[in-house]
């Protein structure tokens, strides 16, 4: 199962993530999204447990816990939606004005 995890210490890396999970099951990845341009943590990430079971149980006890000082809040991970072309064409739908008339 793909948990979602919010609220992440922004010193959290992917080890420690996976280290807070471990107790559970194993843990077959855990990453802690940052900012292409800049590498810092964006404060979220995703943790993969295997075993439904554990991975429920996980999500159950940790959501709402206390981690590094702060809160966290634990979920299964929803699958992301597929975007339309349209989205990913940069075209924002508008009409924009022409200098060059016919």
């Amino acid at each position: 199962m793909n948990i979602f995890i919010a609220g992440l210490s922004f010193k959290v890396n992917d080890s420690d993530l996976a280290g807070i999970f471990e107790e559970f099951g194993t843990v077959s990845s855990a990453k802690v999204i940052t900012d292409r341009q800049s590498g810092r943590s964006k404060g979220y990430g995703f943790v993969e447990i295997d075993d439904e079971e554990a991975a429920a149980k996980a999500i159950a006890e940790l959501n709402g816990a206390e981690f590094d000082g702060r809160t966290i809040s634990v979920s299964e991970a929803k699958p992301r939606e597929e975007r339309s072309q349209r989205e990913f064409s940069g075209n924002r739908g508008g009409g924009g004005y022409s200098r060059n008339r016919y």
